[in-house]
């Protein structure tokens, strides 16, 4: 089977659609999906304390009491199959735009941490292009049939993706599901810091050894993600907000009025709760994020590990 794999390698397209390259894509779609599902609620908490201002619980742990309490168990989990959905698909894009960016652009050579924060802002680019919809239209669905304390968001009445794109076309026209596609442009610089900073460190352990132990790729996927967290922390909660805003003056259109919307909920933001309020719902994003990517990655590399074995194939390594 290996030779399969590599019979081919002359081909123009198959330096594109290499197996590795779809084993990588799928490990991650398939690490993302176990760790959002476990660490679902408290993505659940960080969204509802981004998007309701005027919920005044401060703690994760309140929040998910209060959500419980008023609304029931299920609704910490609510909307979790678009959720999962849009993760596999943005997930297996961006492995799959990495990996193949490090098969043709490393090929062999040293790799370095510039070389992977530039692969990962373009699989970033790559990933949000293709994948904003389906992240505009979870979100809103997240936040349906939810007890808000803000009096100006509007309920909505989606029956699925589907539906909910189909609506959102129909009310509000197709660039409204790419309405965050800026601040998440912006963004790509958080995977791009997770990947730098994993990969990174990653290197470091693996100089004179074949594989990591699972407390170790557990430990720098969790320190890599927590780094590029808070540095880009403001930037998602604006993009929350423009997702699950219905009001044209808050979602603009083109890059100008991007900018101008960007700029106008990150003033608002602070002059209605000060600076920090746009570090409001880290403490949740930090526990559900940081977790979810150590799971993630912990899983990532046990698949594709897996898989490589059983194939007989031994993956690339750039020291």
């Amino acid at each position: 089977m290996a030779g399969r794999m590599r019979e081919t390698a002359g081909s123009p397209v198959a330096h594109v659609l290499t197996y590795e390259s779809l084993v990588h894509a799928v490990a991650g779609a398939a690490g993302g999906l176990t760790a959002m599902t476990v660490f679902y609620p408290l993505d659940t908490a960080r969204l509802r304390l981004q998007v309701d201002e005027k919920m005044n619980a401060k703690s994760t742990p309140v929040v998910l009491a209060e959500i419980v309490r008023e609304e029931g168990l299920s609704a910490v989990y609510r909307s979790w199959l678009p959720v999962i959905t849009s993760l596999c698909c943005s997930n297996f894009v961006y492995f799959y735009t990495f990996n193949t960016l490090k098969e043709h652009w490393v090929k062999g050579q040293p790799s370095s941490n510039s070389k992977d924060l530039v692969m990962g802002f373009i699989s970033g680019v790559v990933n949000v292009l293709i994948t904003t919809p389906l992240w505009v239209v979870n979100t809103r669905l997240k936040m349906q049939g939810a007890m808000f304390r803000n009096e100006d968001i509007q309920q909505t009445n989606y029956k699925g993706i589907l539906d909910a794109m189909a609506q959102i076309v129909q009310r509000e026209g197709l660039p409204a599901l790419w309405s965050s596609t800026l601040p998440s442009l912006l963004l790509v610089f958080n995977p791009a810091l997770q990947f730098m900073f994993y990969e990174g460190l990653k290197r470091q352990l693996m100089r004179g050894r074949t594989e990591l132990l699972s407390l170790e790729v557990f430990v720098i996927g969790a320190v890599a993600k927590a780094i590029a967290t808070t540095v880009t922390y403001p930037l998602q909660t604006v993009q929350s907000l423009l997702r699950f805003s219905q009001r044209r003056k808050e979602r603009g259109r083109g890059v100008l009025g991007s900018l101008q919307s960007i700029i106008y909920l990150l003033s608002q933001r602070v002059k209605r709760q000060g600076f920090l309020g746009l570090y409001k719902g880290l403490e949740a994003k930090l526990l559900q994020t940081v977790l979810t990517s150590a799971l993630m990655f912990l899983i990532y590399e046990k698949i594709a590990g897996f898989i490589f074995r059983i194939m007989g194939v031994v993956p690339r390594v750039k020291n």
